[in-house]
This record gives C-alpha cells, structure tokens and sequence, in this order.
C-alpha cells in the first residue's frame, strides 16, 4: 500500500553541514568520544540559568512547529479524502440544465415508501401515502416499505420514469392502486403539476369491503415553510382545496382533493424537521384522513405556481382530476405499452413473461430515488478525531439512481447501478446519462467514489449504524464501463439519434477526466505485487469468527478467497474487471478522436491484460482446467464452538475459525462465478481447449448448472452452502444471481456466433439456459408478486430480500436477447 516501506524523517540521522558546504557530517560539538589518545573531548559548559531558558524556547518552538506544520500535514490528509474532485462537475453540462433539468425535477423520488412523492432538490415539498392495514383484527400503519406488512404484493407494473407510474398494492384483502402523473402547461411553476390517482377496491372483484378504509395523505416541506389550510373543516363537495404555500422553485401552489364517491375527509397539521419519521408523529398528529367503504377513488392534485398571470389553475386543476386525468392516464398507459413493444420486442414469449417483463422495467424506473446528505468515511486510529469519533463527513452532495430494493436498500449501491444502467439506457437514455453523471460527480481528489450511498435522514433509518461508514481504501466493481461499452458500440453502429450521440459524446468528453482517475485510483491502490495482478483490499487478516474473510468490496461478499488474505493475492474478477475498464477507456479515447494523446496507455493495458498466455500462467490450474484466485490459503479451516471469555468476564460459546494445517501460496481451487470470468471478458480464444472446459464446467450438473439458472458456487467445493459465520448463512456460495447468469448468457451468446470448434456447444447451452432462467424467474414473479434478490438452487424458490428489482430485472435484456457487443 501506498507509504509503506518508507522511513521515516524521525529515524533519520541529524547532520550539520561542513564549512565548506559541501557534505554533511556528524557534528562534533554535541558529542561525547574519545580520541585516539583516548582522552575524553569535553561537552561544552552552560549556564543552568541560560539552559533552562534554552529548553522553555526550544519548548515551545517545537510547540510552534506541531501546531503549524505537524497538524495542518494531519488536517490535510485527514481531509484529503473528503475533497471533491478538481474538475468540472459532470451535471453542470448544459445538456442537463434547461429543459431536461426540469423535466425531472418532480417524481416518485422516495422508493423506500409505498407512495412517495418529492422534488430532486435538497429540501423539498415532500408527499406521501399512508394506510391503516389489518390483519387477524390488529391495526397498523402501513407507510414504509417492509417485509413485516406482509403485503401480497406491490410494485410498479408501469412506470416510465419521466411522468407515469402506475401502482398495484395488495393488503390481505385489500387492493390498492396508486397512478402518478406529471403535467407542465402554460402557466404552470417551475418542474409544472401532478397527480396522483388512489383507487381501493376489494381483492375479490365485484365484493365490497365490509370495513371502511382509512388513507392518510400527508404534504411536508423540509426547508420549513409554513403550509397554509384551506379552512377549518373541509367539504370536497363545496371546495376541493386542501392547503396551500409558497416556494422559492415552484411558486405558490395549491393543493386539490376531488372525489365523485361517498368519502369523509378531514386534516390536522403537524410541524416536525423528520420527514423520514412521518409514521409515528402522524398516527398521534394526522395529516389528510381519507375515509370510505370500498370500492372508491380520489385524485389529489398539486398545481403550481398559481400567481401567476394567466396560470389558469381552474383549468389545470380539471385536467389532473375526474375524467380529463382518466383520459391522460390511458393514453400515458398506451404510450408506455408501445415504447415497452418498441424497445425490447418481445412478442415471440407468452403473456405472463411480457407482463413480467413490463414489471421489471416498471418497478427498476419507479424505483429511482432522489437523495442528499453526507457520506460517512471512515478514518484511521491515529487521525486525532475526538473521543468516540470515528469517520468524517463527506461534502454535502446529491445522488439521482435508481436502488436495488425498496423495502431493504432503498439508496445507491455503485457495483449494482452498472448493471441497472444496462436496462436504463435502452429505455432512456438521457436518463441514464444523469443517473451516471451523478455518480460520477461523487468522485473524490483521488478517483475513489464511496460504494455505498447513504445519504440524507430517511436512507440513515433504513441502515444499521455498523454498515454505514464507508473506507476509502476499498472500491467495487466499477460496473459502469459495462454501460460505457454499450453506449460506445451502440455510437459506432449508429444506433442513436444525432442529438443523442451528440449527448453522450459530451457527456464522455467531460466524464473522460473522471474515469481517468477512477481507473488510476484501482490500478494504484488495488494493485498486487505482480504486474497485472490485482486484489480487493479490506478483507479483515485478524478475524477469528469468520469461516473465509469476506470480501465485501468485491461485490461478491461471501464467496470462497483465499484462507488467510495477504498482499500476495491475485484476484481474477478485479483483474478482469481492470481489462474491461481499460479497453473501453481506449474506445472512448478513440470515440473521442483522441487515443494518440489520451489513450494510448489503456491500449497498452489492455493488451498486457487479455494476453491469454500470460492470465492463464497467473490463474489457470492445469490439474483443474479452471481459472482460480491466487494466495496463501489452505482447504482445511472450520468453525469450531469455543468458549470465549468476554469483556465482563464472562464465558459465552462462540463459533471460532479453527486452522488445522499451515496455508502456503497456492490456486483457491473453488469453481464458482469467479471462475468464469475470462469466459465473461471473451478473453479465451474461441479455438482453446479451455473454452471447451468452461463449457463443461457451466453444463456439469455436479458443478454450476441447474435447471433455474447458474448456481454461484460448486456443489464440489468445500465452502458450498457453508455458513461464514453463527450468523452469516451462505450468500454467494450456491444460491443464483441473475446479474452474473446474464453477463454469462451474453458470452454464451458471444462464443455462440465466433467461428470455432465450440460454436454448436456454446449455442445449445446458452438456449437452454436462457429458458431455464426466464421460466423461473416469471414463475416466481407469478407466483408470489415479487422479483427476488437470489434463488435457491434447488428449486428455484426466490430467496433473499424480494421487492428486488434490481439487477434481478435483467431477466427482460435476456428475455430480449440484449447484450453487450
């Protein structure tokens, strides 16, 4: 790492110059040796008065020096990591100023509730849902999205991510739909108007609820601005107005209930700075009851900017309510069917898996979130931070992405934002390119970017406090060239419209100087001791509780490295990673008509990387046929139960790793994802035997298939469904994941096409597969209403968090058969 090896100017022995300048030597006045007659050369006499003096000065001159040399050079490096990027931000580009900017600026920006509604601003007029649920005659209330609930399903069966979303939710017998929709007419304020549609119908079509419904609709603003009642007591049928304001970005605006059905609806207000606290204080203070006996529907309306000239708000309101918001709603709904049609043609699959599919796009583009706060960063334990203080803030900063999960990681995850942008950009690519923007602007001085955005009050409460600090010294896949590879290609082929290639060639030219640094921040600080080789630091040396160390940065967490990690790792999926990154840096510089001067170091690294003979002397196992990590490790490690004596003395039982043999430098021989990661990066030539081993490894049942898709680990493998810790069940050591089943299928479908002994074999197993993993995933979906995190590889049963659109939404590119050239 770096600094390491280096001595320090403290050890150094001090020298004072010769006469004549022209070397350094030891003085002799302040030191005690003998001569050659062995006579002892006298220390000079001082005065004790003059010495005490002496020593005071000198004293505080080193007083002097400590607090203004010694601590600005603490204070420098501490801060170091918190200093933004010295570049251009990404997102003052004008492409996403103007009208794009507020085209976006209203949306279902807050995916950790069932219905959230916000601004992408700092401090917003932030709205929401919220219902009284029943189950076995107990009542609570349903606002956050969560598991305990028990929901039958939720999520966005469409969404668009501009101006559309549609909403189905099923609460025991109770079915709720949510329809959101954006409108900017003449008049309007800044970012314009919405609606939002909720209909409650009975689960049972044609039945009536016998229990009446309570919805609760509440409007908060973060930036404290005071929101005005339209009366004591509200009548819908005299008056449809709720409450008013003012802003600074939207201007004045009102807020609109309307309802054709028989509805009791009353308010009190509440003044609370938590907005991600809502549940509480409005069950003790509620904002607006909507009460009624199902079936019934209600619109709430937000019109902006109403003092205006000529705003016309009476008719703005009429068209986001009753039949005129019906008739935009259809045709919203027609246009997202036939874009959905357009862009991923899929007419050849049955029903269930294109409602499955429209799903997948719809719960991925309705759960892009909006956030602003300040990263956590974790520091070393000699950086002088107070008592009990362990991190420093990141600079305040804002985050547009799309989450894995509502219920469970709701915020930015920077390995899974790659592969949600394989998705995003095929249906919008303006979109994508600010989601991406985003990112990238979080880029600190020297190319690292935290992995795990938890910004703002509303994502800390979802977060436990030990998972929130973020280390600068570990990374994680930089899966956003995976997305730059696409839109490179896609470029070349012509595949985008002038104004669009003109964006993302803007967007590349200002982003080029960023991906620089990101790629030299993993090539300097993840580098191993040989050339082209490559670890994921931050696995922990010293545990005694974990059965493997993980490697979180990884992005593969628990999956089998080496046994005891060290500097002498080689890590094959960061090596293969480091070569995508390289190689599509040389496109983009050759994009950009500029690989003379920018780009040609990545040619040359990308060629150091892809030359075969040298990753398989680094990684491949001859007595294996497969490619494996590198490092000091030994197969015979366990958990064993020990007691262990705690801080207050007593003795408790406690799984502790227990080495039974010496570990030596060695290939970790377990076949798994990592394994076929040169299959992945199209590395193997399409001639090699060894492209015909990893065929085989991929079609042995006894090894990675099943018939719902790749399993992640070896059935052969000793890690296989072991659990890490008494804590830890197994993650990646068996279970299927569908962002790695889709980068394999696409290299199946690579090696499918190139001439070669194995064209056949690659054909047959990838049109398998591909069966395999759509069949399971639209018959989970199916059956339980969600999308899942992982499957069992048993049986194909979802597992994990569910509500995971995620990368599990990749299952419609391979439905459509869209892959990365």
């Amino acid at each position: 790492m770096a600094g390491n090896g280096r001595r320090s100017a403290r050890s150094r022995i001090k020298f004072s110059p010769d006469v004549d300048g022209d070397r350094a030597k030891p003085n002799p006045k302040f030191l005690k040796h003998r001569n050659r007659n062995r006579t002892l050369i006298p220390i000079p006499k001082f005065d004790l008065k003059a010495l005490l003096v002496l020593t005071v000065v000198s004293f505080f001159i080193v007083l002097f020096l400590i607090q203004h040399f010694v601590k600005p050079v603490e204070e420098s490096q501490k801060h170091r990591v918190v200093t933004p990027f010295p570049a251009p931000k990404i997102m003052d580009l004008p492409q996403f100023q103007g009208e794009h900017k507020e085209s976006l600026y209203w949306g279902t920006y807050r995916p950790h509730v069932y219905l959230g509604i916000r601004a992408r601003t700092p401090q917003s007029l932030v709205a929401g849902l919220m219902w009284i649920g029943v189950k076995d005659r107990r009542y609570s209330m349903r606002h956050i999205c969560q598991d305990s609930d028990e929901l039958k399903t939720y999520g966005w069966t469409r969404h668009n991510g501009r101006d559309y979303g549609h909403q189905t939710l099923l609460d025991q017998d109770m079915m709720l739909m949510t329809s959101f929709l954006k409108s900017k007419e003449a008049g309007s304020g800044y970012g314009g108007d919405w609606a939002v549609r909720i209909d409650v119908q009975s689960e049972k079509p044609g039945e009536d609820m016998l229990e009446t419904v309570h919805l609760f609709f509440y409007l908060a603003d973060e930036a404290g601005n005071a929101l005005s009642l339209s009366r004591d007591l509200l009548d819908i049928r005299e008056d449809s107005l709720l409450a008013f304001g003012l802003r600074t970005d939207v201007g004045s605006w009102n807020l609109h209930l309307e309802s054709k059905d028989d509805l009791e609806v009353h308010y009190s207000g509440f003044n609370t700075p938590h907005i991600h606290n809502l549940s509480d204080l409005v069950m003790q203070n509620l904002g607006i009851q909507i009460s009624g006996r199902a079936p019934f529907r209600t619109d709430i309306a937000f019109i902006s900017g109403t003092e205006l000239e000529n705003s016309r708000p009476k008719e703005r309101l009429s068209s986001l309510t009753g039949t005129l918001l019906t008739s935009q709603l259809n045709e919203k709904e027609k246009e997202f069917e036939e874009k959905f049609k357009n862009t991923f043609n899929l007419s050849e699959l049955d029903p269930e898996s294109i409602s499955t599919g429209k799903a997948a796009i719809g719960n991925l583009l309705g759960g892009i979130g909006y956030f602003y706060g300040q990263s956590r960063i974790s520091l070393p334990r000699n950086s002088n931070l107070k008592s009990g203080e362990s991190y420093i803030l990141y600079w305040p900063a804002e985050l547009y992405t799309a989450v894995p999960s509502r219920p469970f990681f709701p915020r930015g995850f920077l390995w899974d934002e790659g592969f949600h942008q394989l998705l995003i950009w095929r249906w919008d690519i303006y979109i994508s390119l600010d989601i991406m923007g985003h990112w990238l602007d979080l880029m600190n001085i020297d190319g690292w970017i935290p992995r795990e955005q938890i910004l703002g009050a509303e994502a800390l409460s979802k977060v436990p406090e030990e998972f929130v600090v973020q280390h600068p010294t570990n990374g994680n896949p930089p899966t956003l060239f995976l997305v730059l590879r696409d839109l490179v290609c896609a470029t070349k082929r012509n595949k985008f419209t002038a104004t669009e290639r003109d964006q993302i060639s803007s967007f590349l030219d200002l982003a080029f100087i960023r991906l620089e640094a990101w790629f030299q921040w993993f090539n300097t600080t993840q580098s191993g001791k040989d050339m082209g080789s490559y670890f994921w630091h931050g696995r922990d040396n010293s545990t005694t509780r974990e059965l493997n160390p993980k490697a979180l940065s990884s992005g593969l967490d628990d999956y089998p490295r080496a046994s005891h990690p060290s500097e002498e790792e080689r890590h094959l999926d960061l090596r293969c990673w480091m070569l995508l990154a390289a190689d599509c840096m040389y496109s983009i510089s050759k994009l950009l008509g500029k690989e003379r001067e920018l780009g040609k170091e990545y040619g040359s690294t990308a060629k150091l990387l892809s030359d075969f003979g040298i990753l398989n002397q680094m990684h491949f196992d001859d007595s294996y046929g497969a490619y494996f990590d590198f490092g000091n490790h030994t197969e015979k490690v366990q958990l064993s139960w020990r007691e262990v004596i705690g801080n207050n003395h007593h003795a408790s039982r406690e799984l502790v790793q227990e080495v039974l043999e010496q570990p030596k430098l060695r290939f970790v021989p377990h076949v798994g994802y990592v394994s076929l990661f040169p299959f992945v990066g199209r590395i193997i030539p399409p001639d090699s035997s060894i492209l015909e081993q990893q065929l085989n490894l991929i079609s042995n049942r006894s090894i990675l298939w099943t018939d719902y898709g790749l399993r992640s680990l070896s059935k052969t493998s000793s890690m296989y469904m072991k659990r890490n810790t008494e804590h830890d069940p197994p993650y990646w050591r068996g279970p299927i994941w569908m962002n790695m089943n889709y980068l394999i299928l696409s290299s199946l479908h690579h090696y499918s096409k190139e001439n070669g002994p194995y064209r056949d074999r690659a054909r047959t197993i990838y049109h398998e597969l591909r069966s395999n993993v759509i069949r399971n995933v639209v018959r989970n979906y199916q059956q339980t209403g969600y999308f899942w995190e992982q499957f069992d590889q048993k049986k194909g049963k979802g597992k994990g968090a569910r509500v995971f659109t995620g990368w599990t939404s990749l299952v419609l590119l391979i439905m459509a058969e869209a892959y990365g050239d």
